[in-house]
């Protein structure tokens, strides 16, 4: 969800705009979400003032055209002064303080006096001014907050990291895969894509015993990716069959090279496979794909006796864990990509193309 659409969701939500089912939704969000929580709060604030400053425009605005119409018509007459206004606000200051209130209240009382011939016409510049501030106000505190992101970051303060690792997108509107031991006790997450950007992100699904989250990026700062270039593959990969991975076992998405060595994990384990690879811990949770560009697996620990030996969790435990997750009404839409368009690239131009679907974790 976009700034845009958040701020616009938050709106509805404060106007009482939304049906049952989607505000159910979204007060389960304000309590998953502090940031989502607190942007009600402030906006609440925000929408008031913006309201109370609105109005005080306005009512400025009707007395000017109100004394506009009164001289044109010779009802009240107004004389220049000649001498300068710097030096006539220096030397009565106070006496200018009195003649303003004097002048506010006789303004109000003509008002009150000629508001039947001009209430129509206020009421629709009232109209007016309400409607441009809805259409630019969204916009204007949208812009305002992500320039006070960009200057304070979106890490928690003073919190070190507790653990890192590797999520890949499963739908392009945010929703990416990782390893359970990555997220276990976070408090706050941030993943990071590969032109630095950092995002807000919450867990959505774990399973411990296939160790793998579903994690969901809560930021309006992500922009939603179209349609994902890669497909994740039911069916398990052939002995000797070429693998590669892409991870963040450094600051920077690394590359690596491999093979399927056996089709179970360690001692036998059915739920993984062995891959013959080099990795290190910040490639937990990352994506195995054969050379048609297809997830076939998911990166979760390796041999620390033994040099390249690698597990990852096969990738069709992903559709039992979605088949879980679709339990909750609200991801029931959510359908695994199954084919790839990057099958026909040579290598290079397929890490191009899935490289943007690949994230940093950091976990707090």
């Amino acid at each position: 969800m976009d700034n845009i659409q958040m701020l616009d969701a938050v709106e509805r939500y404060i106007r009482g705009e939304m049906d049952s089912q989607e505000r159910v939704y979204f007060e389960q969000l304000r309590k998953t979400n502090p940031e989502v929580d607190q942007l009600v709060v402030e906006h609440t604030i925000f929408l008031n003032q913006m309201q109370k400053f609105g109005e005080h425009k306005q009512f400025k605005a009707s007395l000017h055209e109100v004394h506009n119409s009164l001289f044109e018509a010779g009802v009240i007459k107004e004389e220049v002064p000649k001498t300068k206004v710097i030096d006539l606000f220096r030397r009565h200051k106070k006496m200018l303080g009195v003649a303003a209130s004097i002048a506010g209240f006789i303004a109000i009382a003509i008002s009150g006096m000629v508001s039947y011939k001009s209430h129509q016409d206020t009421e629709a510049k009232v109209q007016q001014l309400k409607r441009y501030f809805d259409n630019n106000l969204a916009a204007k505190t949208a812009q305002v907050r992500n320039e006070m992101e960009a200057r304070i970051g979106k890490a928690p303060e003073n919190t070190p990291v507790k653990s890192g690792g590797t999520s890949f997108l499963i739908d392009g509107k945010g929703l990416l895969v990782t390893n359970a031991h990555v997220v276990k006790d976070a408090t706050s997450l941030i993943v990071q894509n590969t032109k630095t950007q950092e995002f807000r992100a919450r867990t959505i699904y774990v399973n411990p015993v296939t160790d793998l989250a579903i994690l969901q990026i809560v930021d309006n700062d992500f922009k939603p990716i179209g349609s994902l270039p890669y497909g994740i593959r039911k069916s398990s990969a052939s002995l000797g069959e070429p693998l590669f991975t892409l991870g963040f076992p450094r600051d920077e998405i690394v590359y690596n090279e491999g093979y399927m060595s056996a089709k179970t994990g360690f001692k036998g384990d059915t739920l993984t496979c062995q891959i013959g690879v080099a990795a290190n811990p910040g490639n937990s949770g990352g994506p195995v794909f054969n050379k048609y560009g297809e997830v076939i697996g998911i990166i979760n620990t390796r041999e620390t006796k033994a040099e390249g030996v690698v597990f990852a969790v096969t990738a069709k435990n992903l559709f039992t864990s979605l088949e879980e997750l679709k339990k909750d009404t609200a991801y029931q839409h959510i359908k695994l990509p199954t084919s790839s368009s990057v099958r026909n690239l040579d290598r290079p131009s397929q890490v191009t193309k899935i490289e943007e679907c690949i994230f940093m974790v950091k976990s707090y």
